[in-house]
């Protein structure tokens, strides 16, 4: 490969690999807000989710007398990723009692968990800083991993990134090709009329929550144990806003989240290589790059004509009272 094609599929690699977490917080988000639940809690429960996965990992590694910093265990890291799924699940529950059996405002709810995600994961991730950690190891795809170009960029990553590949068309499919996914999206478009149809909103609601509680306990996870192997205090970076405002970007559809996690992720590969040239640019103003990047497509997708693909589900946000019911 000469020189431009190995900077193209560095990028490319670099997009899906920064890219991945962003996208797993996505998707379980786009799933909540389709059933008409806001959860602004999404970076608090990715911060506890990273330091569950983590935490669990070195602890689940010295009861077995293996060497973190050895050939990580398959065993441990599957049981690391439940442990981080469970516990941002467990947030999201939290966060569902408040809004849908308490009815209190979701935008507040939403905010409270991420600062108490941030809170906790800084006072009890205190011993874990600096630890060693191997991560997920990279598996390349037998054939496809060997395609010009293509191979390297997609086909060379760890199974996380693969589980991802799979979850974008399947979570499409759920949303837009099952009778579970129609009375999830009446859930968020039309609460009232789901109600009339039979179907139990509350049920909808929780459950779709705490599906997104899960992908974000995931996304944390694949942050401290495949991204950047280990635990810094706030490691997720604002990633968790960044997929609130895919989300909006993508029009509440998984296919178009791919596009918009991935395009963040590329932003992110070129201002770390830009650094890594030695440019005179602060490397602070660097690291703002993406954070622009994002504004401006919010702008954009909020403006003109793409504004018809961000129409918000009509009952995104508000809390349904079936005792109201006319």
């Amino acid at each position: 490969m000469d020189l431009h094609t190995t900077l193209l599929v560095a990028i490319l690699a670099a997009a899906v690999r920064a890219g991945t977490p962003i996208l797993l917080a996505t998707l379980g988000e786009i799933i909540a807000e389709r059933a008409g639940m806001l959860n602004l809690g999404l970076e608090g429960m990715m911060l506890v989710g990273a330091l569950s996965g983590f935490a669990t990992y070195q602890r689940a590694a010295a009861i077995c007398g293996i060497p973190v910093a050895c050939e990580p265990s398959g065993k441990l890291l599957i049981v690391a990723l439940l442990a981080a799924m469970a516990a941002a699940a467990l947030l999201a529950l939290v966060h569902g009692l408040v809004t849908i059996t308490c009815r209190a405002n979701q935008v507040v709810s939403g905010l409270a968990v991420t600062i108490f995600g941030a809170g906790i994961t800084g006072f009890a991730g205190d011993a874990f800083v600096g630890l060693p950690a191997k991560g997920f190891p990279v598996v390349p795809v037998p054939l496809l991993s060997k395609i010009p170009v293509l191979g390297p960029a997609f086909f060379q990553h760890n199974v996380l990134v693969y589980f991802s590949y799979l979850l974008v068309p399947l979570v499409w499919f759920f949303l837009f090709r099952t009778r579970w996914g129609l009375e999830l999206r009446s859930a968020g478009e039309s609460p009232r009329t789901a109600d009339v149809m039979g179907i139990n909103v509350t049920a909808v609601r929780f459950a779709a929550l705490l599906v997104g509680g899960l992908f974000a306990g995931l996304a944390g996870a694949s942050i401290s144990l495949a991204y950047t192997p280990g635990w810094t205090e706030m490691m997720t970076g604002g990633r968790g806003w960044i997929a609130v405002a895919i989300v909006i970007f993508s029009g509440w559809n998984p296919l178009r989240a791919a596009a918009g996690a991935y395009l963040f992720g590329g932003i992110s590969g070129i201002q770390m290589r830009i650094q890594a040239a030695g440019t005179h640019i602060p490397a602070n103003v660097l690291m703002m790059f993406p954070y622009l990047f994002t504004i401006l497509v919010l702008v954009i997708a909020s403006s003109g004509p793409l504004k018809r693909f961000s129409q918000a589900p009509k009952g995104l946000g508000l809390p349904y009272i079936r005792e109201e019911r006319e």
